[in-house]
Order: structure tokens, then sequence, then C-alpha cells
């Protein structure tokens, strides 16, 4: 057994040794490639990865709006199906009256016997006796106190009411009642009194007293005066007094006192609405006929011409010496040259609580 046993030698272990180390040497070169290899690999928090979150949050929101969406759909489906129900009913309820009108209308039709007839003709007579009874309350009312008849539609709505127990109209009697233009004015001032009586603007201005007069209540008391630089009574001798309309005599005399004037001189408001003031008691209404600003005023005129800047200021003049809430009714026939004339009626009219109107040429 001793001499069988394998003798080691020096060789055998260098031989080992060296082995050893080259696979030593083998192992730590691979143990340095191979972490070399994984440094280079980027770690997992450098790699960019796409962010699908808010994609999704985004998705699932309008989803959920989706949802709530196609709910009030659903509710907004059902109302509709209810209102056409309702509709649907509501059709058939007119449709049945409808011919249940037809149904009655068809019958009365047939049905045309004398006690029908008798009751129509029950209703004629109560309908006409109350047709006499109204106008018998108009007439008592004093409806109209003067007939008035003219050519022209006066179907207008004038916004004048003839009210009141004491009323008064100035009626401007000056040149410029004439006509509508200044060249006409000055033309007429010279030719004959019947032509200046008979002029379309004067008589126009008569036509409107008369309409006012017809309108008169038969219970009040009236009063027309005309003025241009004075201011005087149509009825002679009766300035300051107040007339009854129930007096014919008088109306009669004062529109025979009216056609007989020439329309002349110049105009002062101020001693119109001074003789106004004067009467006693206060009248309710004043019902004005004139074309334009004054051109006099209580100062003697020292020029014979007169600009539109002094006019304005003696109408506000003039405005001063008028009666306390008194309205003033004004009705501005057309003359050229005054363009603020209608603006100062008409602030006039509103301040006094009155009314305003320009009439055409056919009213009244």
């Amino acid at each position: 057994m001793a001499r069988n046993r394998r003798q080691l030698t020096p060789f055998s272990l260098s031989f080992l040794d060296i082995m050893s180390c080259g696979f030593g040497a083998a192992v730590l070169l691979f143990l340095i490639i191979k972490h070399n290899i994984d440094s280079d690999v980027p770690t997992p928090e450098v790699i960019s990865v796409p962010d699908f979150q808010s994609e999704v949050s985004l998705l699932e929101e309008e989803i959920r709006l989706g949802e709530l969406n196609l709910v009030e759909a659903k509710n907004t489906t059902e109302e509709i199906k209810q209102q056409i129900v309702i509709t649907a009913g509501l059709a058939r309820k007119i449709t049945e009256e409808i011919n249940n009108l037809s149904g009655q209308h068809d019958a009365l039709l047939a049905a045309n016997n004398d006690t029908e007839l008798d009751s129509l003709k029950a209703d004629l007579i109560r309908l006409e006796q109350q047709k006499n009874i109204l106008e018998q309350k108009l007439e008592e009312k004093g409806e109209a106190s003067r007939q008035f008849s003219g050519d022209g539609d006066r179907a207008y709505v004038s916004g004048l009411k003839m009210s009141g127990k004491r009323l008064l109209i100035l009626v401007d009697s000056s040149a410029s009642m004439l006509d509508e233009t200044i060249v006409n004015i000055l033309r007429r001032r010279n030719m004959s009194e019947d032509r200046k009586r008979r002029s379309a603007k004067w008589q126009h201005t008569i036509k409107i007293v008369e309409w006012l007069s017809a309108k008169f209540p038969l219970d009040s008391q009236f009063q027309i005066y005309n003025f241009n630089t004075a201011t005087d009574a149509l009825v002679s001798n009766t300035k300051g007094q107040w007339l009854d309309v129930r007096d014919k005599a008088k109306l009669d005399a004062a529109f025979k006192r009216l056609g007989a004037l020439i329309p002349e001189k110049g105009t002062n408001l101020e001693k119109a609405f001074i003789a106004a003031n004067q009467l006693k008691p206060k009248p309710d209404n004043i019902y004005l006929i004139t074309d334009g600003f004054p051109t006099q005023g209580s100062k003697s005129p020292r020029k014979t011409t007169i600009s539109g800047k002094d006019r304005a200021k003696l109408f506000g003049n003039a405005v001063q010496k008028l009666p306390v809430r008194t309205p003033v009714n004004i009705i501005l026939t057309p003359i050229e040259g005054d363009p603020y004339a209608a603006i100062a009626y008409w602030r006039l009219s509103r301040a006094t609580q009155g009314s305003f109107m320009s009439p055409s040429r056919d009213w009244p």
C-alpha cells in the first residue's frame, strides 16, 4: 500500500497554483466587465415614461359629464312626452267643444220659431230704449252748445278738453293772422278790408273759435277776447265779465263781431294775459289761438323791426302775467320765421297742465 501511493512533486503543486491564479484572474476580470456593463445601463428613474394618468383622468371626467348629460336628456324627453300628452288632451277637448258649438248652432238655425223671434224683438226694443237714454244724457250734459259743420275731417286726437265752469278764448287778431308767409302778410296788408277778412288763415281761425264754442258745456260761462296791440271782448261792453253759455244772443253777437274783425297791427300777448288775470273769478281753462311769439310788450317799441331773441323775451314776460294754476290750451296756426315758438308754447301748455296742438288746414 505504501508503495502504490503517488508521490507529490513540486511541479504538481506549482501547476495547481497557476491554475488557481488563472481562474481567479478570470473571475476578477468577469466581475470587472459585468460591473462596467451595469454602470452603463440607465436607472429606471432616468427613463422617460409617458404620463398616461392625466389622460385617464380626463377621459373619466368626460365619461362622468356624458352620463350627467344623458340623465338630463332623458328627463327632458320625459317632460316633452308629458307636454305632448297634455297638448293632445287639450286638442281633443277643443275639438269636442267646437263640435258641441256647431251642433248648438245648427240646432238654433233649425229652431227658427216664433218664440225666438219675439225674444229678438224684445232685445231690439230694449237696446233702442238704452240708446235713447244715452242720447238724452248727452243732451243734458251739453255735448254741443252750438251746431258746427265743416268740410274737413275733424276726427283728430287733439287732446283739447272743454271742461270747467268758466272758459276763456283768446284770439290773436294781429296782422300776422292774414297769411302763413311774411311776403304774403305784407302783400295782404295793402289789400281791401274785405279781402283781408276772407284770407284763408283768418277764416281758418274763425272756424277754430266756432268749433271751440260748440263744445262749451251748457252749464258753463264763457268769454272771448281778441287781441293785437290791445285786448277787447268780442261782445261789446262785457270785458271783465263772464257770459252764460245758454245766452244764445251773446254767442251770436260774439261771432258777428269776430266775422267783422280785420287782422291788423302787432301782437301784444302780455296785455291779453293781463286781461285774463283780471277776470273774477279766474278762468278754469284758457284757449289761446295764435301763430307765434309776440312783437310788443308793456313798453312801446323804439324800432320798426324786432329780432327773434327779443320776441322770445316778450313771450317770457307775458307768461309771468298769466293767472296762477290755470291750464293754458294752445292752438298754434303756422307761420314762417318763428321756429322756436312751437317749442315755447308746448312747454307753456305742459307747465300749466294744458294741451297743445298745431292743426292742419282742414281742421276743424
